[in-house]
């Protein structure tokens, strides 16, 4: 008796132990969160989610569009790396394989999968009418596979389920499933990342990594407001209560308290891309004067 009572207490210490997972932090908002599975685990799925998506839809035919989506993208991409290296994560640039696409559809919508799929829906450009406002919208997009929010959603689901099997444990000591086979079990229930409804307190967060993203890579934060007023006139999210979306009024306050920091990041990089010109302009003068 005291053997299967010291097996069990075995068992469920090795259960929470497990469940333990990796404490992280988000850039930008310093926030910790844990994590029950690996980059490894979210980029596999994530790269066949992305690779039937793009089978199924049908790529934009505008030729100006798409140029303007990659060109946007690419530019966040670049500041995005740029940030993370110099800030010691050096070691999460790895993870991501850039791609930007439009697509045909009506739907004002883009999504960013894990690794940096990132897929605009045509939709969204009468919203967006600039680049800025769509940097703030791939800004947003990006920030959910730079915060893993993704992996956030799948440990909660993993944790459920390690709940469950802590009760079968109870139960039956030699019926508890194998607890290794959790996250591929979650995997193998449709998580859909083109789909997937993060919390309200994610979105916030993305619009707040988002923001300060497009920043970063020298486009005028101030747009997201204009942006997201003309959202909020063809949107009906006036109740956050029953949303995965903060309203648009609590978004747009929240956004312009950030926006001093925002605005930090912005001047930064148009004083130092004047400075680059400068230096250049320079440069070619003295070279043309030496010719002469």
């Amino acid at each position: 008796m005291k053997k299967i009572k010291f097996f069990l207490f075995t068992m469920l210490t090795a259960l929470f132990v497990s469940a333990c997972g990796t404490t992280q932090t988000v850039p930008i908002t310093g926030r910790k969160h844990n994590l029950l599975v690996t980059d490894q685990q979210v980029l596999s799925l994530s790269n066949q989610e992305y690779q039937k998506f793009m089978q199924s839809a049908k790529v934009s035919t505008d030729a100006t569009n798409t140029a303007m989506v990659k060109r946007v993208g690419q530019r966040l991409a670049t500041a995005v790396e740029s940030y993370l290296t110099s800030h010691g994560a050096a070691d999460e640039v790895k993870n991501f394989s850039w791609s930007f696409n439009l697509v045909q559809s009506k739907e004002a919508n883009a999504f960013c999968m894990p690794g940096g799929k990132i897929v605009v829906y045509e939709g969204l450009l009468p919203y967006t009418q600039n680049e800025a406002s769509l940097a703030i919208v791939l800004g947003h997009e990006i920030a959910h596979a730079v915060a893993k929010h993704s992996a956030e959603q799948m440990s909660k689901q993993i944790r459920q389920q390690y709940a469950t099997q802590g009760v079968n444990i109870l139960g039956s000591v030699l019926g508890a499933g194998d607890l290794t086979n959790v996250a591929t079990s979650i995997m193998q229930q449709g998580f859909s990342f083109a789909n997937l409804k993060y919390s309200r307190d994610d979105e916030s967060e993305a619009d707040h990594m988002g923001l300060v993203f497009a920043a970063m890579a020298g486009y005028n934060p101030q747009e997201a407001i204009p942006f997201w007023k003309r959202m909020s006139q063809g949107n009906n999210n006036t109740n956050d209560f029953l949303s995965d979306h903060p309203s648009d009024a609590k978004r747009i306050a929240a956004l312009q308290q950030e926006m001093p920091e925002a605005l930090k990041y912005y001047q930064a990089y148009q004083a130092a891309h004047t400075t680059a010109k400068k230096s250049t302009t320079s440069s070619k003068s003295r070279k043309s004067r030496r010719r002469k």
